[in-house]
Parts: structure tokens; sequence; C-alpha cells
């Protein structure tokens, strides 16, 4: 959270100047946009942060103390533009608004401002702030006894969900959230997520929690809304507080507290949704991730939708095939479904235009939304017709909350809407009073223009102008040429000289200015009055909108699932309360998805019945073994989310706990090193993990010692297949492990196939039965351009200790590396020699010296230890 330097002392300030100083005093850690007219003016320290944050000129306006007060600016109609720039930079704002209209003022005091908003990473509302497709969450965090209450609101939309968790869990409970801010205590240690803390944190006690949130709702008790423990309410409690704050008081509409148990969810941890880029991809884009790849919504809210299912997948299976039952059936009716589709592509976000009205900050196109969300509601009703799984009956009773209200708004509001009230958002004919008005002014304009047209005849003038001045009313302009003879009437004054001519004005002039100033306050503020009792109407309906708009979210996700599904290249899984995990042509949908066009994704089965529940998978570099891993991990996922996956055909026995440990990485900033992570992540899936878990783990003890990294690995795979007893898939380049079949009896050994060709090897993508010879790491060094010396004293090496590895490894004493009688150094030198040699690449003549340099070596080693023909 970045904060502006501290403002000076007040003491000598000007008026107005003291209204900034009361402002900032109040918000000390936010930047002050202080409305000075048509600008956001910003001041002192604040003044000096916004300037190099947004790129802007930093000035000066008078002086405080003695010293210049530094100023800069950003104009009303584009601060939207500006806070979003601010808000990504860690700032937050305290907007400062005049309170009073300096027409209407009287008086030499400065005109009266408030703080009206604070706006915040997590109180985010308009949709030039936020994400269309992303949830934006404020999380409050209140630790007690080992185990932390979460609450955590979506002002955009009006979520509020809590949960309590195990403080081990806390860490999956914020990868599941990404929340945009957090409200914890300053000991709550937030990983990597303490860049979204929030500055301040105050939390109720239980009792005061729980009464002031049933206020919120108008609740006799919070037990009305469900079982919460006291943490949970001291965190809703804190939300609350905190949403109230920044809206000035305000709350907006808010669905009343939902407290979500720990069943019911597969349970992800922090590095597993990192490993497998479920909604963000590691460098923090969407692109190239689970969501890119299967998003097929029209809506913003249907995308927002989908990215929920996959963020927490669901894990029971009657649950999972409601979700599956729906989309089938719009697979099966395409005409309903063509329908749906296009009456879901007009339909706007209901949800956010809704949060927006409820605290004053919507316009006419949020009301519209309200109006064209009913109409596609009601399309989309329609639409459903016939018997209906309950997943669809459900949605379909939701569709059409409140038809009278979607009338009303089609009568009221024009179409299209505009942007601001003042640009005509009542259709003319709805308001007998306001047409009237609108009618006069109208009128009234017209008469200037014949005005002009009199006056050009009366003066002799034809070039004559009436035109509306912002501080002189309408007025007569005249080019230079004839302002003298303008001035000979007696009944024009002259107001004002111009470079190019004068302004004049005139008695009838200033009383039909008055009358048509006068006749348009009077249209505006029935057009106001008119649209504030259309917006009161809205709310007061706010459950049942709000039910629609979910409701369409859902189906957009369903029709979504539905379109994945039409290529028949994704199938619905069968998913079982059991442990099967059977996968036949399996595909990673977000590779499949980037080599779209360019090649063909080579599709591999995976079968973890419960006698053979632990693969192991060798193979060389670069051969798929982690794309296989990550793709059975994204196909569980995609399974119990309740949607298609991308295979000939799946049986998917609920997995209660997923984790993925493929690729490496260190943690500097925290001081460990990438084996030191990938410790501590083994550690979690060993403390963690059970029966009914799937576990794919890429290359356990790479990162130390060959010795070290083996016994590692050893372990942790006779941890996996007697202690955990889970599915799992375990890729290793330690092919030695293969030969504990016996000793593990559900073990089984894979490889990824690979075919050597004229001294390359060529990657077929392919995962067999067996277990691989070699890692061909020389192979891939030489395709990654390491330069071709290096490549060949890498092989001469890699020969030497491979023949060395026998004595190397005797020393551990483990059955597993029985080894022959060690080869003698002379023996060492002539296999290096030959497997130095690329006889293909060889002259006649090079060949010849290699033989001559090879049959010294003979020479030299004594008879008993030369190479015979079986070596």
């Amino acid at each position: 959270m970045s904060l502006p330097r501290r403002a000076p002392d007040a003491q000598g300030a000007t008026p107005a100047m003291l209204q900034w100083f009361a402002a900032k005093q109040s918000h000390p850690d936010a930047l002050v946009f202080f409305r000075m007219g048509d600008f956001y003016e910003l001041f002192h320290g604040d003044a000096e942060a916004a300037a190099a944050a947004l790129d802007i000129a930093l000035t000066h306006r008078g002086e405080h103390n003695g010293e210049p007060i530094p100023m800069c600016g950003v104009p009303v109609h584009a601060a939207d533009a500006y806070l979003l720039r601010l808000i990504r930079r860690g700032f937050r704002v305290a907007v400062a608004e005049q309170m009073e209209n300096p027409k209407e003022r009287t008086g030499k005091a400065p005109i009266r401002r408030e703080v009206v908003r604070l706006v915040t990473p997590g109180t985010l509302t308009e949709d030039a702030l936020l994400e269309a497709g992303r949830p934006n969450l404020l999380l409050a965090l209140v630790p007690a006894g080992g185990r932390v209450g979460a609450a955590w609101i979506d002002v955009s939309t009006g979520l509020f969900e809590t949960e309590e968790v195990a403080a081990a869990e806390l860490p999956a409970l914020l990868g599941r959230l990404d929340a945009a801010e957090i409200l914890a205590p300053p000991d709550l240690k937030l990983g990597d997520w303490e860049r979204c803390r929030a500055p301040e944190f105050a939390a109720p006690s239980p009792g005061t929690a729980r009464r002031r949130v049933a206020e919120a709702f108008a609740a006799a008790s919070l037990d009305a809304f469900g079982a919460f423990a006291d943490a949970e309410a001291a965190a809703a409690a804190a939300a609350l507080d905190y949403v109230r704050a920044t809206q000035a008081g305000k709350l907006p509409r808010l669905s009343h507290p939902v407290p979500l148990g720990p069943a019911g969810r597969m349970e992800l941890d922090a590095a597993t949704r990192a490993s497998l880029e479920i909604l963000r991809a590691r460098d923090g884009g969407t692109a190239h991730t689970l969501l890119s790849a299967v998003q097929r919504t029209a809506t913003a809210a249907g995308a927002r939708k989908l990215a929920e299912w996959l963020s927490a997948p669901l894990s029971e299976a009657a649950a999972i095939a409601t979700r599956q039952d729906g989309w089938s059936w719009l697979l099966a009716n395409p005409d309903a479904t063509a329908r749906l589709r296009s009456a879901l592509r007009a339909a706007p976000d209901m949800a956010r235009a809704l949060a927006r009205l409820s605290l004053g900050r919507g316009g006419p196109r949020d009301l519209a939304a309200i109006r064209d969300g009913l109409r596609a509601g009601q399309t989309c009703a329609e639409a459903l017709a016939g018997p209906l799984p309950e997943f669809l009956a459900g949605i379909k009773a939701a569709l059409v909350p409140v038809p009278d209200l979607g009338r009303l708004l089609a009568r009221a509001l024009a179409d299209p809407a505009p942007v601001r009230l003042d640009e005509g958002a009542i259709a003319p004919g709805f308001d007998g009073e306001l047409d009237a008005e609108r009618g006069f002014r109208d009128d009234s304009r017209r008469v200037i223009a014949g005005l002009q047209l009199d006056y050009a005849q009366k003066y002799g003038v034809a070039s004559l102008k009436i035109r509306h001045h912002a501080q002189l009313g309408y007025v007569i302009e005249a080019p230079a040429a004839s302002v003298e003879k303008l001035r000979a009437f007696p009944e024009l004054v002259l107001r004002q000289g111009m470079a190019n001519g004068a302004r004049f004005t005139v008695p009838e002039l200033s009383d039909l200015d008055r009358r048509i100033s006068e006749a348009a306050e009077r249209a505006a503020a029935r057009e106001r009055a008119v649209f504030s009792a259309l917006c009161a109407k809205a709310l007061d309906e706010s459950a049942g909108l709000a039910a629609c708009a979910d409701a369409l979210a859902a189906l957009d996700v369903a029709q979504s699932a539905a379109r994945l599904a039409e290529g028949r290249h994704w199938c619905r899984p069968v998913v079982s309360e059991d442990t099967e995990f059977q996968v036949e042509a399996g595909r990673h949908p977000v590779v499949e998805a980037a080599l779209a066009g360019v090649a063909a994704f080579m599709p591999n089965d995976v079968s973890l019945a419960p006698d053979r529940r632990l693969l192991l998978l060798t193979g060389p570099n670069m051969a798929g073994k982690s794309t296989f891993l990550r793709q059975n991990a994204l196909i569980a996922i995609l399974a119990q989310a309740g949607l298609p996956v991308p295979a000939a055909a799946a049986r998917i026995g609920v997995v209660d706990r997923l984790f993925s440990r493929v690729g490496a990485a260190d943690d500097l900033a925290r001081g460990r090193s990438t084996f030191m992570v990938e410790m501590t992540e083994t550690a979690s899936i060993l403390n963690q993990a059970g029966p009914r878990s799937l576990v794919v783990v890429d290359e356990i003890g790479r990162g130390t010692g060959t010795l070290d990294g083996l016994a590692i690995a050893w372990a942790v795979l006779e941890a996996l297949h007697n202690a955990v007893r889970c599915r799992a898939i375990f890729a290793t380049h330690f092919h030695e492990l293969a030969q504990l079949t016996a000793e593990l009896p559900r073990l089984a050994p894979h490889t990824m196939r690979v075919k050597e060709w004229k001294h390359d090897v060529v990657f077929l993508h392919e995962v067999a039965p067996g277990a691989a010879g070699r890692s061909w790491g020389v192979h891939v060094a030489r395709l990654a351009g390491v330069p071709a010396p290096v490549v060949k004293r890498a092989g001469v090496l890699l020969a030497a200790l491979e023949q060395r590895a026998g004595r190397l490894t005797e020393a551990a004493s483990l059955p597993l590396f029985a080894a022959a009688a060690p080869a003698t150094p002379e023996q060492d030198a002539l296999r290096a020699a030959l497997a130095a040699i690329e006889p293909d690449r060889l002259s006649p003549r090079e060949a010849l010296d290699e033989l001559y340099r090879l049959r010294r070596l003979i020479a030299v080693a004594p008879d008993d230890q030369r190479l015979t023909s079986r070596e």
C-alpha cells in the first residue's frame, strides 16, 4: 500500500485550504481529491505523490507558511481513468466534493466540501475501475484460538459470505478468494497477499459484532442467516464497518451473509493454484490460464461465475451431476440454446448496476441495465420450455422476478439510455409534467432562432448571432466591422469586447434568458425526481433482481459448457464417490488451445485404479512429463466444477484435496531456496493428503545432491504408497525407482516415449508402460543451443560417470543399486574415448586417426585390463 507524505501543520491556512487540511486529517493515509470547479485538485505531499504516479505536471498555487504549495489536478470528467491508475499503484483516494451549488450560494465563505467516499481496492463500483470478468473482494480476517474467521464482500455485486478455517488453511483460503483488499490484524501473516493489506483494522467483540451485523440487515439475530462462529461474526462486522466508512456512512445493497461450511469443495492450496494457473498465470496475466482456455461465456457476470466454479470445484458427486445435467440439456436442445445465447449477449451486468444505484452513484445506463437484464431474463425463461433438469428449473424460476418493473422501465427510459441524466434519460410521453417543462424549454430555444433573424434584419447586420455565454447568458455577437454601427442603438448594451468583435445584450434577450434558464432547471429537477422514483422502485425489488442476475450468470456458464462439448472433443465425465481415476485420450486444455492451428496435441490415457493408484513417470526433459501431470490435475478440476473435460471419456472418483508441485521456484524474499520451497511443499502434501486426494509431483529431490535427492524421492514415494495411500502421478529422473514394483505393489511405472534418429532424439509425447533407460539431458542441451564443445565434453563425462555409478551408489548399501564389478581407470578412459566419437560426422581421414588413437590407448593398458569383445 503506497502512502503519501505527511501534510504540514494547518496553522495559517486560507479558509478553503482549511477544508483540505480537515479532509487530510480524517484520511491521512489517502490522497485527497479536492473538488474545485471542474477539477479535482491535490496539494502538498498528495500532489507530489500523484504527479509522480500519474506522470502529470506538478505546479504551485499560493503559499502556506511562506512556502509555495505544491499542486496538481485532474479533470472531473476523466477522474475514473486517473483513479484506476492510482489504485493499481497502491494508493487510496478520499474524494471531497462540493456540497453547494456555486450559483445558488450567498456570502463570501468558501463552498462547503465534504469527503463523500474513500476509494480503495476492495470497494470499487465503477465499471471503469473494475475487471469485468473478475470479482472484486474485500476480505476481513479475525484470528481466534488457532482458527481464523473470514468474511468477504464484493461491493460491486452485493456478495457477502463467511467461513471459519484452521490457521494452517489460511493460505489456501487466500489463494481461493484472491481478494483485492484484506483487513487483518498486524500480527497475522498474509504471505504473498501482504501487498493487499489495508492500513487499518478494527474488529468488535463477538457480541457487538453479532448485534451490528443483524442490525445492518434488519434482523433480530444473526442466527436468522445461519450458524456463525464468533470469529466469523467479528470478521463480518469488520468488513461491514469498513465498507460503511469508505462510503461516508452508507452501505450498498448487500445480500445477507452466507456462512460456508468446510465440506462440499475440493481443497486446493496456494501453491497448487499457482502451479496449475487456474485463473491467473505466474506473470499475473489471464492469458494461457485454464479460465481463458475454457471460457465461452457471453457476459461479464457469466465470466465471474465460471471463475468462481473453477476456483472452488465441488466435492459431492450429486451436486456435480446437477450442474452437468444443466449443460447436457442445452447440448441436446440446440434451438433453445441458440435463443438463450442471443438473449445473453444483450444482457448487461445487472448486479454491478444495482450496486451503483444503491449507493446513489448510478446513472441512466445503470437503470437501463436493470431494464435490459429483465428483458433478457424474460426471453431466456421463454426459451427454457418443457421438462427441465433441476439446475435449469431453479434458474428459470428466478429469471422473471418482477415483470411489472420491467414493463415500467421499458416505458420510462430512453432507448438507448444516455450516459448523463441531463441528456434526456426519461422517454417522452412517460411523465406529463416533464414533457411540459421540456416543451417550454425547447420552444424558447426556437424563439431564440427567430429573434436572431429579427435582430439581423432590424439592425442591418446579416452576420449577427445569438449565443449563450456561461457568465453573460444569451448575448448578441457581432463582428468587429459592425460594432460601431450597433453601438448607435441605445437599447443595445455593450457587455464584452473581443479581438474579432463584441457582445451586446438587450432587455428582451435578458428576460428570455431568465425564462429559458428557469424552464431548463425545472425540467432538469423534474427529470431527477422521476429518475429517483424509478431507482427507488428498482431498489425495492433488489433481492429479486439480484437473484435474476445470478441466474443469468449461471445460465451463461451452462451454455458456455455446452459450447465446449459441442465439438465432441470434450466429454461429460462420470464423477463417482469411489477412488477411480480413468481418463481416455486426455489433453491439456491450455496447451491444446495454444497449439491450435499450429500443431496437434498428442492425447494420453491415464489409469489410477485402486490396485495401480501410484503412477511413476520417467522420461527425458522436454518429453511432456510436466504437461501430462498438469493436464490430469486440470481434468479433475474441470470434472468437479461440473464442466466438460478434454478427453474421449473419463471416470473420476471425487477428489477431496488436490496437490500439484510442478516447476521449480525460489522464494528469495523470505530467504527460501528452490530446494527449501520444494521440501516445504512436499511436507504439506505428506501432512495433508489422504486416501481421496490426488497428488501430482515433478522431480522431487532435484535441488540437492544426487544421493540425497534419490533418497528423498524414494522415501516420499514410499510414503505416498504406504501411508498416504492417495492417487498420485510421480514424475522423476531417478529411473532406478521403477525397480521398486516388488516392494510397492500399487506402483505402475510409465515412461514418455522417445525415438533416437541419427544421433538426435525425437519426443513422441506418448505415455507408455515401462521405465526410461536414460534422461537424454545432453541431447536437450544441444537442442537448447549449448556450444558444441561443451556438449561434447558433457557426453564424455556422462559416459565416464555412468560407468562409475556402480561404485558410487554401492556405498549407499541399498539393494536397489546392486552393481557389477567396478571398471578400472584404464577401462574408463577407453569407454569415454569411444563414447566421444560420432562416426556419422567423421571424414574417412578423421575416422582413421581415431582408430590409431584408440589403439594407442589399448597398448598402454595391461593385458588383463584391456576391453574384451563383450565390453
